[in-house]
């Protein structure tokens, strides 16, 4: 697989995983190092892997099970040897994040190192 289907099949398990709730799912994708920031309406949010996915997990019942819109969009890749910069569009509990991932190629696969998310609009 190339390394663009590679990080794409990584950002769709992602985003997956955000619209099932499942914190497996998140902690698969994700580097077990890696950090999740951004600003969401209420302010600056700074979150390990172990807090997102527990906040994934928290969001009952499912934006699947509850027939929230959805929307994914990669906008670009960019790969530089074992490193890839990915950007993002995707809609998510009523809003629509722009994601810039940082992502690194670790034993064989593709894992996100860095999330740094804004709410549009």
């Amino acid at each position: 697989m190339s390394d663009q289907l590679a990080i794409q099949d990584c950002v769709d398990r992602y985003y997956q995983s955000l619209c099932t709730s499942d914190p497996d799912g998140v902690r698969l994708v994700f580097h077990p190092s890696a950090r999740i920031t951004g600003y969401l309406p209420d302010g600056l949010h700074e979150m390990t892997v172990e807090d997102f996915a527990g906040f994934v997990q928290s969001q009952q019942p499912s934006p699947a099970e509850s027939g929230a819109e959805s929307m994914l969009e990669i906008l670009s890749v960019e790969v530089a040897g074992h490193t890839a910069a990915v950007r993002l569009r995707e809609s998510y509990l009523g809003m629509v994040f722009l994601d810039t991932f940082g992502m690194l190629h670790v034993d064989g696969q593709w894992l996100i190192y860095n999330k740094l998310f804004h709410v549009e609009g």
